[in-house]
C-alpha cells in the first residue's frame, strides 16, 4: 500500500443490514477510494454503546457486525485492499480516548451541532458522558491509525474539526509531531436518498428502506408502496416529477436515460400511471441488486469467512494502534514505572 495517496479512516455503526441509502451516500464512494487510498474500515461497536448500552442491543451488534461485513463485501469492498475491523478488537482505542479526554472541554463538546439532534431524535433528556464525548472517541478512531483523510458528510465536519483540535493540542502541549491533523473528505455531491415513504431519509428504523439484501419479491412490494405525487388522483392527472421519490430512484437506478426522460415527460402530461413506472423501477433496482445479492450469498453460505475478514483486519490494525499509543505515552512522559530507565532516573 506504499503507493497510496493517503490513509483514510471510515466506518459503520453495527445497527443492522445496509440499504440503498448507504450505497448512494457512502458505499459507492468507498469502493472507489480503496483503489487509491489506504482505507481502514471500522465497525464502530463502541460508538453504538453511546446510544444503546443495554445488553440485548450490545449482543445484537455481534450479528449486525457480520451483516455489515457481508454488505460491504457485496458492494465491492476488497478485504485485500481495505482493512476492516471491529472497534472493540483494538482496545488501544479506549486508552487513547482516555488520554484525549484530558485535552477536550465539556463546553466545547456541548457545542457540537449534532449532539442536540441525536438527543432529540432518540428522546434523550440527559446525555451520558459517553454520548457527550462521542467526538473524542471518533478522534481516537482516526488518530490511532494516523488517518489523514476522513470521508464525511457536511453534518459530520464539526466532529473532524474536534479531531484536528485534539491532534494540534496534543502535539503543541507535548512538543511532538505524533498526530496528523486530518482533513474531511466531503464529496462534491453526497446525496441523501429519500425513503420510500417520501417523508425522510432512508432508514431501517423508520421502515422506509430497501435493503441491499432484500429479495426480488420484497423489492417489488416496497416499490409498489412507494410514495409519489399526493395530488395526483388519477393517472390522467398531470403529475409532478421534481422531488417525487419515484423519479429520484429512476434517476439513480435506471440506466436507460431515454426511458426515464420519456416517463417524466408523459408523467407531467398525465399519459402514464404510477403503477407502470413503479413496475419498471422494481425491475431496474432488482437488476442493480442481483450481483450484490449474489456476492453477499458467498459469505452467507460461509460465515466463517466474514469472521476471518474481521480477524485479519484486527491483526493488521492492532500493531499500528499499539505503536501509536506507545508514542503518545512516551510523549506525555507516561512511561511504565517498571522500566529500567525510570528506575535509574529515580536512583539519581
Amino acid at each position: 500500500m506504499t503507493d497510496k495517496k493517503g490513509r483514510i479512516l471510515t466506518g459503520d455503526r453495527p445497527t443492522g443490514r445496509l440499504h440503498l441509502g448507504h450505497y448512494v451516500g457512502t458505499l459507492q464512494n468507498r469502493v472507489k477510494l480503496q483503489e487509491d487510498y489506504e482505507v481502514f474500515l471500522l465497525i464502530a461497536d463502541y460508538h453504538a454503546l453511546t446510544t444503546h448500552p443495554e445488553k440485548p442491543d450490545v449482543v445484537a451488534t455481534r450479528q449486525n457486525a457480520l451483516d455489515v461485513v457481508m454488505d460491504n463485501y457485496a458492494v465491492g469492498i476488497d478485504p485485500t485492499q481495505t482493512i476492516q475491523y471491529m472497534q472493540s478488537d483494538v482496545p488501544e482505542t479506549a486508552e487513547l480516548t482516555l488520554l484525549f479526554l484530558m485535552l477536550a472541554t465539556v463546553p466545547r463538546l456541548q457545542r457540537v451541532p449534532t449532539l442536540k439532534d441525536v438527543m432529540q431524535n432518540l428522546e434523550i433528556e440527559e446525555p451520558s458522558i459517553g454520548l457527550l464525548s462521542y467526538p473524542v472517541l471518533q478522534a481516537a478512531d482516526i488518530l490511532i491509525v494516523k488517518g489523514n483523510l476522513v470521508p464525511v458528510g457536511k453534518d459530520q465536519a464539526s466532529h473532524i474539526e474536534i479531531t484536528r483540535e485534539i491532534a494540534r493540542r496534543f502535539n503543541f502541549r507535548f512538543e511532538v509531531d505524533v498526530f496528523p491533523e486530518p482533513d474531511p473528505m466531503i464529496p462534491e455531491e453526497a446525496p441523501t436518498l429519500v425513503g420510500i415513504d417520501g417523508m425522510a431519509k432512508m432508514s431501517k428504523s423508520l421502515g422506509n428502506a430497501i435493503m441491499l439484501s432484500d429479495d426480488e419479491k420484497t423489492v417489488r412490494e416496497k416499490i409498489m408502496q412507494m410514495y409519489t405525487d399526493p395530488n395526483r388522483l388519477r393517472k390522467t392527472d398531470p403529475g409532478t416529477v421534481e422531488g417525487n421519490p419515484l423519479f429520484i430512484y429512476h434517476d439513480l437506478f435506471n440506466p436507460d436515460t431515454e426511458q426515464v426522460a420519456d416517463f417524466k415527460d408523459r408523467y407531467r402530461k398525465g399519459q402514464i400511471g404510477d403503477v407502470e413506472c413503479k413496475k419498471v423501477l422494481a425491475e431496474k433496482i432488482n437488476a442493480f441488486l442481483d450481483p450484490i445479492r449474489e456476492r453477499r450469498r458467498e459469505l452467507e453460505e460461509h460465515p466463517d469467512d466474514a469472521i476471518d475478514i474481521l480477524r485479519s483486519g484486527a491483526a493488521k490494525a492492532r500493531p499500528i494502534a499499539q505503536e501509536t499509543v506507545a508514542q503518545a505515552r512516551e510523549a506525555m512522559g507516561l512511561t511504565s514505572i517498571l522500566t529500567d530507565s525510570l528506575i535509574e532516573l529515580y536512583r539519581r
